[in-house]
């Protein structure tokens, strides 16, 4: 028992001492801020449903490095913005513009949600129509009736 009592502190010490304080990504905190703020409403290319703050894939750290060098030159947000739209399209952006060329984007998905719903409501108007008990005239229950009786000995 005291054997393990000891591995358990060894492991916690180590973690202890593993543990350091992330070093700044800018030498500006001003910067960094703005680097945030700019790479959560674009698109990582390669993850393409994460933010380009939140990616660890190697483009998304070009391309924040690429948003650090642009800040530093004293280029606006929008400037940025649209340079990175000429580079790789509305696609980069989490809220592309509403034209014609994204009118899929924007559209699509109620589209598609209203399709389902017609889909669903003929779906379930046909069921309702099998499940419902037919009902029978008096001459065709006695022909029924008179099938039924000539198929017997």
């Amino acid at each position: 028992m005291n054997r393990l009592m000891f591995v358990w502190m060894l492991l916690l010490l180590a973690s202890l001492v593993a543990a350091r304080e992330a070093p700044l990504l800018a030498e500006d905190p001003v910067v960094e801020q703005r680097l945030i703020a700019i790479s959560e409403e674009l698109r990582c290319l390669v993850c393409q449903n994460e933010s380009l703050a939140g990616s660890r894939a190697d483009l998304a750290l070009d391309l924040r490095r690429e948003l650090r060098t642009l800040i530093k030159q004293g280029k606006s947000d929008v400037e940025i913005k649209e340079f990175m739209v000429s580079r790789y399209g509305d696609f980069v952006l989490y809220r592309p513009p509403v034209k014609p060329t994204t009118w899929l984007l924007w559209l699509g998905p109620f589209v598609l949600m209203i399709a389902g719903i017609v889909m669903l409501m003929q779906y379930l108007r046909r069921r309702k129509q099998t499940l419902e008990p037919n009902v029978y005239t008096e001459e065709e229950a006695k022909r029924a009736k008179d099938l039924l009786q000539e198929g017997q000995p």
